[in-house]
């Protein structure tokens, strides 16, 4: 059974993008030393990325090229996506997700993105870990790490770290 799971940034602040959606702040801290903790080396175990809408056009308008060709992508949503950046598919029903990636063996499911989407998945206790790097970096304001819902929560705390250059990363488990 594969393992869903996110992978996140946070500043220091508790937010993830600024209030225009810029990530800016997040490469301002190259003296971090991910190590074994390296997104490439995250992304080489996941088989699945999961993300939401937003997260989706965020990356779609980006000029990179689509980073996800070696990884099945959905996108939950209930628009068609006319001209997608790369091979993906689309779920609108959040639980028959859950119930199909809970049937996946091929490999680790990324819940890539913004809070809400993986708070949707934390409130149907589906989210079974979650890595948040803490960037030392006040943004000031934004799209925060999780949306306020009223979910509460004890994750089991696995490990905690400093990276370095202030940065910190928080190994959670969920159940």
């Amino acid at each position: 059974m594969a393992r869903i799971l996110g992978y996140v940034a946070t500043s220091l602040d508790g937010f993830i993008a600024t209030a225009d959606e810029s990530l800016q702040w997040l490469f301002t801290r190259g003296d971090m030393k991910l190590g074994e903790h390296d997104y490439n080396l995250f992304l080489k175990r996941i088989r699945t990325v999961v993300m939401g809408r937003t997260t989706y056009d965020w990356i779609a308008n980006d000029p990179s090229p689509w980073a996800y060709a070696d990884q099945r992508v959905i996108v939950v949503t209930s628009t068609p996506i006319p001209d997608p950046k790369g091979p993906l598919e689309t779920r609108s029903d959040v639980d028959a997700l859950i119930a199909e990636l809970r049937t996946l063996v091929d490999g680790d499911v990324w819940m890539l993105g913004g809070g809400k989407l993986q708070m949707a998945f934390m409130e149907r206790a589906a989210l079974d870990e979650i890595e948040i790097y803490i960037i030392s970096s006040i943004i000031g304001g934004g799209y925060p790490l999780f949306p306020p819902t009223g979910f509460n929560a004890s994750p089991t705390l696995i490990s905690a770290e400093s990276l370095g250059g202030g940065g910190a990363r928080l190994h959670y488990k969920f159940g």
